[in-house]
């Protein structure tokens, strides 16, 4: 009789199940008023999302709760996205928050969100970009409101600070519609100045007054600015674009114009350890040259000079030794060489050499005499030259031509009168 009935955990088991499958339960966004909030020690959110006529608990746990860059109180709307679940110790549903943002800011908050990604992927925060803030700067600029807070605070602080520094205010809109674009030109407009450094900010208010500094154009303008840019947007928690692509970001005005100029007093400091430091620098290179010199001036070759020379003395006879030795060997050898000529088989018989030259020379002559032409001619032989050309063959010959026969003991000339080739 009793197994129809189902326990209160099984009931709860069973909505919980068909409450996680239920495709429109995994992605909730709800919008409410905040009530019973207690930020947990662990890091958790725990509070009520109501309106005028219904509630739902929530919970944020503490990885999505680190996320939220503003203060939840009670009575504070709210847009927050999540998943709708049982919670089983307790039977009752409610919300598991992922994102929570103010409402009424939240569209500004979600493209605040969208274009920091942006920039960051376009490489416009990358501290390589960074140009680095002159420690002593000539001449400041400033880019904000010409009356309000920030600027008493900046140009007080400079004045107190580093009162030999000139400052040049830009008067810019900061605030409303077209406080974006005045922003812009002021940022282009300074850097016609020749300055150092430009502050850009203005003070504290809600993200509405500070949003034309997340404005894209306004970020390129000091991304794309020549002189180092320091941001002073609102206060110390507020966070804009501007913060994240200039080269240096100050919680506060006041803050940024302590960046951009260094204190004169602690500068006169400075100076005067630098001063002490190179003084006592100068004195140790004093002393340490003096007691350089004392030591030359004691020293043994100073005091005994001829030492120096009897030194180079020993040296230069020991060279005038190995100089002679040398010369004198040098000397023997050749005596030697000599005298080996005078023995030589030539020398000792020289009607040997002039025999043997006479023979060679004989022995030469013969050669000769037997290639002369003229030796030939004595045995009967001629020359017939045919208009002074030796003549070789009939066949150059015609009759009546004067030719010439070169006989042992002269010429003879005779005329053709009849050529006979041999058959």
């Amino acid at each position: 009789m009793n197994d129809k009935y189902l326990t209160v955990s099984a009931i709860t088991r069973y909505l919980k199940a068909k409450f996680d499958v239920d495709e429109n339960l995994q992605t909730v966004y709800l919008k409410g008023e905040i009530s019973n909030f207690k930020a947990h020690t662990s890091g958790h959110f725990y509070f009520s999302l109501k309106d005028e006529s219904s509630k739902i608990n929530a919970i944020m746990f503490r990885s999505n709760a680190s996320k939220v860059i503003f203060k939840p109180t009670d009575g504070m709307k709210v847009l927050v996205t999540g998943r709708i679940s049982i919670y089983e110790a307790m039977g009752s549903y409610q919300i598991y928050v992922d994102e929570m943002l103010e409402d009424g800011v939240g569209n500004l908050y979600i493209a605040f969100e969208q274009l920091k990604k942006k920039l960051q992927a376009l490489g416009l925060f990358d501290k390589a970009h960074k140009k680095p803030i002159p420690k002593i700067p000539k001449r400041v600029g400033i880019v904000t409101a010409s009356t309000g807070a920030a600027i008493r605070d900046i140009m007080t602080t400079i004045k107190r600070r580093f009162p030999i520094c000139e400052t040049i205010l830009f008067p810019t809109l900061v605030q409303g519609e077209n406080a974006k674009d005045d922003i812009v030109k002021n940022i282009k407009r300074a850097e016609d100045y020749d300055l150092d450094v430009l502050i850009v900010g203005r003070g504290g208010g809600s993200i509405e007054d500070l949003w034309p500094f997340n404005e894209e154009v306004v970020a390129r303008a000091i991304y794309d600015c020549k002189i180092p840019v320091i941001s002073a947007v609102g206060h110390e928690v507020d966070f804009t674009i501007a913060d994240f692509v200039a080269d240096l970001r100050a919680p506060t005005p006041t803050a940024a114009a302590e960046l951009a100029v260094p204190n004169m007093s602690d500068l006169k400091k400075h100076i005067d350890q630098l001063s002490i430091r190179l003084n006592e620098s100068i004195y140790k290179k004093v002393n340490y040259l003096k007691l350089y010199l004392d030591s030359v001036k004691n020293s043994f070759v100073i005091k005994n000079p001829g030492i120096m020379f009897e030194n180079r003395k020993q040296s230069l006879d020991l060279m005038n030794v190995k100089l002679n030795e040398l010369m004198l060997g040098k000397v023997e050898k050749m005596k030697h060489e000599l005298e080996k000529i005078k023995k030589s088989y030539v020398l000792t018989n020289p009607k040997l050499l002039y025999k043997d030259n006479i023979a060679y020379l004989k022995n030469i002559i013969d050669k000769l005499e037997l290639l002369n032409p003229l030796n030939i001619l004595s045995r009967g032989y001629s020359i017939t030259y045919l208009d002074n050309k030796a003549l070789k063959s009939v066949k150059r010959v015609k009759e009546e031509d004067i030719l010439k026969v070169k006989l042992y003991d002269g010429v003879l000339e005779a005329k053709v009168n009849k050529i006979e080739e041999d058959k």
